[in-house]
C-alpha cells in the first residue's frame, strides 16, 4: 500500500472513531471546546503508553515490571530519576491509562481521580528542566467544567466514556509518518465546523503544501542544527522537516505559537513525535511583537503565517533589528513581510534556508511594501525562488497563496530567481483542492533542474526583475496565455446561411395551423 492509501486509510479509521466520541459530548458543548478533551485524553495516554515502554525496557533485565519496581521502595527513587532526566515526567503505576481504565470498568473511576494523576504529572516537571514544556499542556481539558455535568458523578459519567473509546484506537503510535494529534484536530474541525468557525484550520497546514516547504527547504541536507517556525500552530510543519533530511537529524526545533491552545498543542505533538524535550523549545507569544529566538539563526525555517494580518506597525520597531534594514515597517494592513524579515533575521548566514506560504500581494502590492521586497531581492539578494501555488488548498480561505524560497548563499544562482506557476497543478476536491505528491515531485523537479519550461517555469535574471521595478507578479515572467483556436468566418457564415434555411422552412411548416386557428403568424417575414 502507497504513504498516501495507509495515510488516508488510518485518517479514515480515525475520523470514524472520533465522530462516536464527539457524538458522546456534542450535546454538552460545541466542538470548538470538546476537541481539547479529545487530544487531551489521546496525548495522555501517549504518555502513559510511552512511561510503560520506556521503562520496561530499562527493566527487563532486572525481571520486574515498571509497577513492581516502584511498589518496591529501593527501587522507586532510582524509576522517577530515570524517568523525569528522560522523559521529562513521572507518572505513577497506578495512573497508567490502562489502570484508569481498568478502574472505569470496575466502576471504581472517579474524574477527580483523573484530574490528580494529571495534577501529579505536571507536578513533577517542577523545577526540572522539562518544566516549560509541560507546563498548561493539559489547561484546555478542564475537567470541573459544568457543560460536562454539573456534579462529579455526571462528568465521571461522560469522561468514563471518552477515554474507554479512546482505548479502543489503535493510534499506531510507532509510525512517526502518521501526524496523530494534527490529523484528529483537523478531523474535528472538519466534522463540526459550524461549532469550529472558518478560523479552525489556521492552526494547521495542509499535508501537500507543508510536505513542498519542507521538501524545499531541506534539498541537500543531510542533517540540520536548528529547525524553526515562528507561527507553528499545531508544529505540522516542523515534524514534516524531519521526514526529509536524508538521516532525519535535527539538532533543535524551535517554534513559537500565539494562540494558547494550539500552543499546547505543538508541545503534545512534538512529544507524540519521539521530540525529547531537551531538543525542542515552543514558546507562546506574538512573534512580530516578542522575538523569544534570541540571537538564534536557523538553518532551517518553514512558516505559514496569518495571510495578511493586521499588526500595530509602532514606529518603536523601526529600531527593531529585525525590521530595520529596509528603513521601512510593512505596513499596518498587511504584515507578511514582518513575519519574512524576522525569518531573514533568524537565518544561519552559512546555509539558512527559508519556504515560506504568503499571499501573492506580497509580490507586487507597492507602498512600503515595496521598498522592503526591493530590499530582499536587491540589496540581500536571498530570494531564490517563486512559487505559484493553486487556489483553495487552505482551510478557511480560498485564495491561491504563492511559496518563496530564500537561501542565504544562492550556489551561483545569485544573479537570478527562479519562477514557477503551479496554480494548474492540483486535484480538485469538493470542499478542498489538494496538492498530491505528483504535484509536488513535479515542481520540485522544475526548482532542482531551473531551466526554462514552456507555461510553466522561467529563470528570470536580475536586469529583467530590475526593468520590471522589482514587481515580482508571476504572469510577468511565466507566459500562461493559451491562444483561442482561429475562427474560420466562411465557415461560421455557411452554417449562418444553413440555419436561416432551416428557420425558414420550418415557419413555412407552422404558417397554416396559425391559418386554421385565426391567429396572426409571429414568425418570419409574414409576422413582421
Amino acid at each position: 500500500m502507497t504513504e498516501k492509501n495507509t495515510y488516508q486509510s488510518q485518517a479514515n479509521e480515525l475520523s470514524n472513531k472520533l465522530w462516536a466520541i464527539a457524538n458522546d459530548l456534542r450535546g454538552n458543548m460545541d466542538s470548538s471546546k470538546f476537541k481539547n478533551y479529545i487530544l487531551g485524553i489521546i496525548f495522555y495516554r501517549y504518555l502513559s503508553e510511552r512511561t510503560e515502554s520506556y521503562m520496561n525496557d530499562l527493566l527487563k533485565n532486572d525481571g520486574i515490571t515498571y509497577e513492581e519496581a516502584y511498589a518496591d521502595e529501593k527501587f522507586r527513587s532510582t524509576v522517577e530519576k530515570w524517568s523525569v532526566n528522560s522523559l521529562g515526567y513521572i507518572m505513577k503505576p497506578q495512573y497508567l491509562y490502562r489502570n484508569l481504565i481498568d478502574k472505569i470498568n470496575k466502576r471504581s473511576f472517579s474524574v477527580e481521580d483523573f484530574e490528580k494523576a494529571i495534577s501529579e504529572l505536571t507536578g513533577s516537571t517542577m523545577g526540572q528542566e522539562s518544566e516549560p514544556d509541560f507546563t498548561g499542556l493539559f489547561n484546555d481539558m478542564k475537567l470541573q467544567d459544568p457543560d460536562l455535568g454539573d456534579a462529579v458523578s455526571e462528568r465521571t459519567e461522560l469522561i468514563s466514556k471518552v477515554m474507554s473509546r479512546i482505548a479502543d484506537i489503535d493510534f499506531m503510535l510507532n509510525e512517526s509518518q502518521f501526524d496523530v494529534l494534527g490529523t484528529a484536530y483537523m478531523i474535528l474541525i472538519g466534522l463540526f465546523a459550524s461549532d469550529a468557525g472558518k478560523k479552525g484550520g489556521e492552526f494547521f497546514t495542509p499535508t501537500g503544501p507543508s510536505k513542498l516547504c519542507a521538501i524545499l527547504a531541506t534539498i541537500g541536507l543531510d542533517e540540520a542544527k536548528t529547525v524553526g517556525d515562528c507561527t507553528c500552530g499545531s508544529a505540522s510543519m516542523l515534524l514534516e522537516v524531519k521526514k526529509h533530511l536524508s538521516s532525519g537529524k535535527v539538532g533543535h526545533f524551535y517554534g513559537q505559537e500565539n494562540n494558547a491552545s494550539t500552543y499546547n498543542l505543538a508541545r503534545m505533538n512534538m512529544l507524540m513525535h519521539d521530540i525529547e524535550y531537551q531538543r525542542f523549545d515552543i514558546y507562546k507569544g506574538d512573534t512580530l511583537k516578542n522575538d523569544c529566538y534570541g540571537d538564534v539563526k536557523m538553518t532551517v525555517q518553514v512558516c505559514n503565517p496569518p495571510y495578511s494580518l493586521k499588526w500595530s506597525a509602532d514606529k518603536s520597531f523601526e529600531e527593531d533589528p529585525r525590521y530595520s534594514g529596509a528603513g521601512k515597517l510593512a505596513p499596518k494592513s498587511h504584515a507578511d513581510f514582518a513575519f519574512l524579515e524576522h525569518m531573514i533575521y533568524h537565518m544561519d548566514p552559512d546555509d539558512g534556508r527559508i519556504a515560506v506560504l504568503l499571499p501573492h500581494g506580497v509580490l507586487f502590492r507597492g507602498g512600503a511594501e515595496e521598498v522592503i521586497r526591493k530590499y530582499i531581492v536587491k540589496d540581500l539578494n536571498k530570494l531564490d525562488a517563486v512559487i505559484g501555488l493553486p487556489a483553495n488548498l487552505f482551510h478557511g480561505t480560498s485564495i491561491p497563496v504563492c511559496l518563496l524560497v530564500l537561501k542565504s548563499k544562492r550556489n551561483g544562482n545569485s544573479g537570478n530567481i527562479l519562477f514557477i506557476d503551479a496554480s494548474k497543478e492540483f486535484t480538485p476536491g469538493k470542499n478542498q483542492n489538494t496538492l498530491e505528491d505528483k504535484h509536488i515531485e513535479k515542481i520540485v523537479n522544475a526548482y532542482k533542474e531551473r531551466k526554462d519550461i514552456d507555461k510553466f517555469c522561467h529563470v528570470a535574471l536580475m536586469e529583467e526583475i530590475e526593468e520590471n521595478g522589482y514587481n515580482m507578479n508571476i504572469p510577468r515572467y511565466v507566459d500562461t496565455f493559451e491562444p483561442e483556436p482561429e475562427i474560420d468566418l466562411n465557415e461560421v457564415a455557411a452554417e449562418i446561411r444553413k440555419l436561416q434555411a432551416e428557420i425558414k422552412d420550418i415557419d413555412a411548416q407552422l404558417k397554416p395551423y396559425f391559418d386554421e386557428l385565426g391567429l396572426d403568424f409571429p414568425f418570419g417575414e409574414e409576422g413582421k
